[in-house]
């Protein structure tokens, strides 16, 4: 008689082993892509209502300082503050023109686990006259 050669039982149990490790390994890497996009599509949205705000704030209205929010839809939330800005080392006496910071703030997320992304730009404008100058 012949003796069949095959593969024992042990065998057997440590490759499905390695199969089960490598697959487990497999849906981790895959788990952690689908969560990175899911984060990328949401910076996304939030840069998206961003430009949208930055692009028409102080459009038909004149730029002053001060601070405001509001929420573009049930997820996200925004908060833009506006301050005089000035160039480095320049002097500010005389100036028709004034520079204006805008800081935009866009949140979204759960309360335990909030994200935020900061969007800055600079927009010109008339500067604020004081009450009682001429």
């Amino acid at each position: 008689m012949k003796r069949q050669r095959g593969f024992s039982l042990l065998e057997v149990i440590a490759a499905m082993l390695l199969l089960a490790i490598a697959f487990a390994a497999l849906m981790k890497v895959a788990g952690g892509a689908i969560t990175l996009s899911r984060n990328a599509a949401a910076h996304d949205e939030a840069a998206l209502w961003a430009r949208s705000l930055l692009d028409s704030a102080f459009v038909t209205e004149p730029v002053a300082p001060g601070s405001s929010s509001g929420r573009f839809n049930d997820h996200y939330r925004w908060t833009l503050d506006v301050t005089p800005w000035q160039v480095p080392g320049a002097q500010a006496g005389g100036a028709t023109l004034q520079l204006y910071r805008l800081d935009l703030a866009v949140r979204w997320g759960s309360a335990v686990h909030p994200q935020v992304a900061h969007f800055d730009t600079l927009r010109l404008g008339r500067p604020q006259v004081a009450a009682g100058a001429p």
